[in-house]
């Protein structure tokens, strides 16, 4: 490194330093450029064929094909299989597959009987060849084929075919090198935390790929987004706080650990449903701890200090809150459960009132109202949408309070809109973001030279305000391919969820998804003015250690929502090498 540093400050050192800014200054939105685009094209790219799990025989011979882990069948339009007759209920039972390759059947409040070989059942095994009769309708449960499913394995999309996984990861590696060069021209004093930290962050990602193709996983597109966004992570903090750096690769090994536990949990059904209670009980014990422990910063009480530590609980519940949420096909049709969750989410939302963390309420707020458009589909789950309605006048009124009684609330919303009328104070942060942007251009005053985190009174310039501070540094397209990034993530859940196996994957993916949206928009647009400021981290990019591990383990729920033919390391295989389950 040394000498390749002295070759810049030979004799032609101005010249060739000058040469060398102005390429990399282009080649690092060219290669975040084609980081992205690699990475979507792979993941955008997949058929969304059905899969056919078995078949149900009617009377007639007609075959109609089970094709989800869950299946609502009724008389419904909408549900998975329609049995358009006059004895079955709009809502008549749920046909679950299990891990062993059996079947459950469960009534789920059907006016008409649920039966199994002549037995009324309200939830029982089914096996193949056995008869299944609803409302008086009889039907046989019949296996599908081998060649049926060797076909079907066959024509399912390969995971990287065309855009291989490796290849990014090689020119995401090259971003990274190009990365800690520039950073050691520009920060000469910190050489050697940089470079430990990026060649930190670049043996991980390759230990985890390699892992992935020893399982046979051919699918690390979604780990290769987060790498990509983590990079940019580490430069604001070489930037901002070197020191920094060693929390933020801490923070995001525990965020890969919940990453590798959660995913592996969700591989198997039944195991992640008895989850969500466990989830549920550690979200409500977080929240107590934070209301007894919490200290009180810049307002809000949402801080934890522990051993020279800190972390912000609510961070932890975002996972905590979709796994009780994403309910299987079974329960999302029953009151009690629904009740269960309206109350749960309460609980939380007077939580994030009373620590006066309204950022946070409002992206719980967004959460839950997903989860209860992805439950809509009965009478009791139409009641969540009311509820939540209702959350938000209690949101809004609650917020409304905050900004009577705490300034610093009140200068946030008095000042969206009109940020240049004062900006010596209420505008003080965003009119000098504002100001960083325009400063950056389209490829930034390089990595290190910025002046946003210098400025005095421009505080959480490297979490709240990182969209400016990439921009100036890293320049206004370095920060677009941030959004882009994670608008590829989201497009790739709202393909995914259609075809998804189990209920469950389809709420916890789009949920989670929902939340990083969500957090994005509120952190650029906050910085820019379209919104008021409210202190919301940019999803793996921003300064925080409890925000990096709250990313990564909502994005297990976005992998395990990858049907694609051995993609995910969430999905089993049914034998070695071959097709998955």
């Amino acid at each position: 490194m040394e000498l390749l540093l002295d070759f810049f400050r030979g004799p032609d050192g101005v010249t060739l330093l000058s040469v060398y800014h102005a390429v990399l200054r282009l080649s690092l939105p060219t290669l975040a450029l084609l980081i992205v685009i690699r990475s979507a094209r792979s993941l955008l790219g997949f058929r969304r064929e059905p899969e056919v799990w078995a078949w149900l025989r009617l009377a007639t011979g007609e075959l109609l094909p089970v094709t989800h882990w869950e299946n609502l069948l009724g008389r419904k339009k909408s549900a998975d299989i329609v049995l358009d007759f006059a004895t079955v209920s709009k809502n008549h039972a749920v046909l679950t597959k299990l891990d062993d390759g059996g079947w459950t059947v469960t009534d789920i409040g059907a006016k008409g009987r649920v039966e199994v070989n002549g037995n009324q059942v309200l939830s029982g095994r089914v096996n193949y060849g056995d008869t299944l009769s609803l409302g008086g309708l009889e039907m046989v449960l019949e296996p599908v084929s081998q060649e049926e499913a060797r076909l079907q394995a066959d024509s399912r999309t390969k995971a990287g075919k065309g855009n291989s996984p490796g290849l990014t990861l090689v020119l995401l590696t090259v971003f990274q090198l190009l990365v800690v060069l520039e950073l050691a021209f520009n920060r000469e004093g910190d050489r050697v935390t940089i470079m430990t930290a990026y060649g930190i962050l670049i043996g991980v990602q390759w230990l985890m790929f390699i892992a992935q193709k020893i399982i046979k996983r051919s699918g690390f597109e979604i780990e290769t987004i987060a790498f990509f966004l983590i990079s940019i992570d580490l430069g604001v903090c070489a930037s901002a706080n070197v020191g920094e750096m060693y929390k933020q690769l801490i923070a995001m090994g525990v965020g890969i650990v919940i990453f590798l536990v959660l995913g592996f949990c969700l591989r198997d059904l039944d195991r992640a449903k008895k989850l969500r209670y466990l989830a549920a009980a550690v979200g409500i014990l977080l929240f107590l701890a934070n209301i007894v422990l919490g200290r009180n910063i810049n307002g809000s009480r949402n801080w934890i200090y522990l051993g020279g530590f800190s972390f912000q609980p609510s961070e932890l519940v975002k996972i905590c809150f979709i796994l009780a949420g994403a309910s299987t096909m079974d329960r999302i049709v029953t009151r009690r459960n629904m009740w269960g969750f309206v109350l749960y989410t309460a609980f939380i939302g007077g939580c994030l009132v009373y620590l006066n963390d309204f950022g946070a309420a409002a992206i719980f707020f967004v959460g839950f109202l997903a989860i209860a458009l992805l439950r809509s589909s009965s009478y009791p789950s139409a009641v969540l949408i009311l509820v939540g309605v209702g959350m938000l006048a209690v949101l809004v009124a609650a917020a409304a309070l905050a900004i009577k009684h705490f300034p610093h609330v009140a200068n946030r919303f008095s000042g969206y809109g009109h940020i240049w009328e004062d900006s010596f104070n209420k505008g003080y942060q965003q009119t000098r973001s504002l100001m960083c942007i325009a400063a950056g251009g389209l490829f930034g005053l390089g990595l290190g030279n910025g002046w946003m985190h210098y400025m005095a009174g421009v505080g959480a310039s490297d979490t709240d305000l990182v969209f400016a501070y990439v921009s100036e540094e890293w320049g206004l397209l370095m920060a677009i391919m941030m959004i882009f990034a994670l608008a590829m993530l989201g497009l790739f859940v709202v393909r995914s969820a259609k075809v998804a196996r189990s209920s469950f994957y389809t709420i916890g993916a789009s949920a989670a998804m929902s939340i990083l949206i969500v957090q994005a928009i509120l952190n650029v647009f906050g910085t820019v003015d379209f919104l008021p400021l409210t202190g919301v981290t940019f999803p793996f990019v921003s300064n925080g250690g409890s925000s990096m591990m709250s990313c990564w383990g909502l994005l297990a729920f976005i992998k395990a929502c990858d049907t694609r033919q051995n993609a995910s390391f969430a999905v089993r295989l049914t034998e070695k090498g071959g097709a998955r389950t």
